[in-house]
């Protein structure tokens, strides 16, 4: 698919979080709205009908005092036992103007309580308050209400009207309590119910998000991984966002280019190979005639030639031995790799002490000591490493200063290789050559002070890395003479 089809990551951020703000926005609104209907379903139960129903019963109270205030002064005569019915009526109205106020917004309330203010009104200027002018004016105590049944019913009257009130004041504050259970109960499930809703909404958008771009972006990462450990033909596909798409074509282009770089490499390198191998063989013949033959003029013709004839031969016989050596070495330098034998476990100590006693003679002339610590064994083709050791030590004993050479051989593990170190306490090298000792027929010193072919160390990068280590020269600060360093896979117990 072409990434100009897709979205890119900002856009799909953007929808996501759009999403999430929608979401979030619904259910804050909606968790408001029922929390605001919760509260005020609390502020009418609170607020109005419970305050209302104390009033209610603040009423009945008053009017109960006030039959109670005027059956006193009837049967006394005494105006003090009249303060609960004077009293009585001021609580009436303080307690009804009250209870209208809290009642204003349910009007089927308010004519209850304009019911009992009437009915009340009525008892007391029908009967209590001509009762108690006849006590006032006779100033004697009647021993029985005057028309006591007609007193009874318009007072009974009054108290069934406000039973009445205080039954429908009851009944509301019922409902406003199941209201408020009701409404809180919602309330309660709608916070549940967003809550889910939200962790679904999050969880959808997190897998959408995983799919799309962190699910691309592992395979993109797994896929740049392992071209990166070596494997240029693997394909680097990506899918997911424009960005990731993009990426990923762009790692695909550069590996194409890095496969066909290193093809060319190859074949390169071979056909180097190839003709290395195939001009060291062909000049072996020649130059073998050509030593011979010097060699033989020398035998047949000694004495007979001046001075000057004999140097020349001299020097065409040297010249040609040098060249039978630096091409043997050329030769050997194109078999590494080429030419391969089945890796073996070698015993390094075993390795050094042959490697030592091959170069005894050197060691003997020159004074040098060499010092070994406990190797380890290792994988690989015996005579190739044998090669690796022969040439840094020999390298160490050759390059030695004035006093006799002293050389180091040791190793320590480093994860998965053992760091091997070759040092001894010579001439040492500059670290401005630290690259360029490992290049092939590169030398840092004339034949005619330290013979050789410019060859050791380029071979000795080429097996190490053959093997699977890699070696350099240790260029650290405060170091003398000359310590190279190389690695090599270790081998597992389990392996030995």
């Amino acid at each position: 698919m072409d990434y100009r089809n897709r979205w890119p990551a900002s856009k799909l951020l953007i929808a996501a979080v759009s999403v999430l703000i929608v979401v979030c926005a619904g259910a804050i609104g909606s968790l408001l709205v029922a929390l605001a209907g919760l509260t005020d379903a609390r502020i009418e139960l609170l607020d109005r009908i419970d305050p209302a129903s104390r009033e209610v019963l603040e009423m009945q109270t008053a009017l109960a005092n006030q039959e109670t205030g005027l059956r006193g002064y009837v049967l006394t005569a005494n105006r003090n036992f009249l303060a609960p019915y004077t009293d009585g009526q001021q609580a009436e109205l303080d307690a009804a103007a009250s209870a209208r106020s809290l009642l204003t917004a349910r009007p089927e309330l308010v004519r209850e309580l304009e019911e009992v203010e009437r009915v009340a009104a009525d008892w007391r200027e029908s009967y209590a308050d001509p009762l108690i002018d006849l006590v006032y004016v006779s100033g004697n105590p009647q021993t029985t209400l005057a028309d006591a049944e007609r007193g009874k019913a318009l007072f009974d009257r009054a108290r069934a009207a406000m039973a009445g009130l205080k039954t429908k004041v009851e009944e509301a504050s019922a409902v406003g309590r199941a209201n408020v259970m009701s409404v809180a109960t919602q309330a309660f499930w709608l916070v549940i119910g967003l809550g889910v809703l939200l962790v679904l909404i999050i969880a959808g958008v997190a897998v959408m998000l995983y799919r799309i771009v962190i699910a691309p972006l592992t395979g993109l990462a797994a896929d740049v991984r392992q071209v990166s450990s070596g494997d240029y033909a693997h394909a680097v596909e990506a899918g997911g966002p424009r960005e990731t798409v993009m990426l990923g074509q762009d790692v695909e282009a550069m590996r194409v280019r890095i496969l066909s770089d290193l093809e060319e490499l190859r074949r390169s390198n071979s056909e180097l190979e190839q003709f290395a191998y195939v001009a060291s063989h062909d000049l072996q013949e020649p130059l073998r005639k050509v030593a011979s033959f010097c060699q033989l003029l020398e035998r047949r013709y000694s004495g007979q030639l001046d001075e000057r004839g004999e140097q020349y031969l001299r020097f065409a016989v040297d010249g040609a031995k040098r060249m039978q050596v630096l091409i043997n070495d050329l030769l050997a330098f194109s078999r590494v790799g080429r030419l391969t034998r089945e890796q073996t476990l070698v015993d390094c100590d075993e390795l050094v002490a042959q490697v030592l006693d091959n170069y005894s003679e050197a060691i003997e002339r020159t004074g040098a000591t060499v010092e070994v610590a406990d190797l380890p064994t290792v994988r690989g083709e015996a005579s190739l490493l044998g090669g690796v050791f022969g040439n840094l030590i020999s390298n160490a004993v050759k390059f030695h200063g004035d006093d006799p050479p002293h050389v180091r051989v040791d190793v320590e593990r480093t994860g998965g290789f053992w760091t091997f170190t070759v040092s001894d306490h010579g001439i040492g090298i500059d670290p401005e050559y630290a690259e360029r000792i490992f290049v092939i027929f590169q030398r840092l010193h004339h034949k005619d002070d330290y013979p050789g072919t410019g060859i050791g160390l380029a071979m000795c990068r080429k097996i190490v890395e053959y093997h699977g280590g890699t070696i350099w020269l240790d260029t650290g600060e405060g170091a003398t003479g000359t310590t190279f360093k190389f690695t090599l896979p270790a081998v597992e117990d389990d392996e030995q």
